[in-house]
């Protein structure tokens, strides 16, 4: 009988260490297609001239984005698994578009750089969410209302263009989702936890979606901080 509860213990385990893999795999998958598509829109004028010669055009990329994930928030419980995933990998090829206006502000080598200490990071914070005992939500939601601070300052430092400014959101964004990492890491295991039902397995994508926007939004901010301009 121990040997029985044992086995069935393992199992459990093996199921929801399974589904975490798939969560960082889908992230990682995304940030691949984010990173293809920004290179192949750089290396093209047709498509640099399409996309930031015309702002109309520009807008309406960001604007997608948000439709494409406000969808996903507001309906993944009636869409398939399929349908869940090409949404998040749609919304990871709309950010590679708009995101590959970095290579031109920024210098290569500082981009490749950052890019290395957001995922090394990223790594450690993801793994200090994932094994600690301690529960992080207190401070997850305090970092929420954080972000909304810093989203509202921003938007006020379009006016100011305060370089002091800019770069204290700088610092306080760095903060803001190095601790969302962890955050978002204890809440996939979590999520692992549970019965793997299919609407457990569609509420991982939108953990997938969660992990890969505090990864960008993380190497943003060490990009602003860190990043060598053109």
């Amino acid at each position: 009988m121990s040997f029985e509860i044992s086995n069935t213990q393992e199992n459990v385990i093996a199921r929801q260490n399974s589904l975490v893999r798939k969560v960082y795999l889908w992230m990682c998958a995304a940030l691949v297609i984010t990173g293809l598509v920004s290179l192949a829109v750089v290396s093209s004028p047709q498509f640099l001239n399409l996309i930031f010669g015309n702002s109309f055009i520009f807008f309406g990329l960001i604007i997608a984005e948000l439709i494409v994930v406000g969808v996903m928030v507001a309906r993944i419980m009636r869409m398939s698994m399929q349908t869940a995933l090409l949404s998040f990998f749609a919304y990871a090829i709309l950010n590679g578009l708009t995101l590959s206006v970095i290579f031109l502000a920024y210098t290569t080598s500082s981009i490749v750089s950052t890019f290395m200490i957001c995922a090394a990071t990223f790594g450690i914070m993801s793994f200090m969410g994932y094994t600690t005992k301690q529960d992080l939500t207190s401070m997850g939601q305090l970092l929420k209302m954080l972000l909304i601070g810093i989203i509202v300052a921003m938007l006020v430092n379009i006016f100011m263009k305060s370089e002091m400014m800019d770069w204290i959101i700088s610092i306080v964004g760095i903060i803001i989702f190095t601790g969302l990492t962890a955050y978002d890491a204890q809440k996939i295991k979590q999520l692992a936890q549970q019965e793997q039902t299919e609407e457990v397995r569609k509420l991982a994508i939108l953990g997938a979606l969660t992990i890969y926007l505090d990864f960008i939004n993380l190497f943003l901010y060490l990009l602003r901080f860190l990043g060598n301009r053109r």
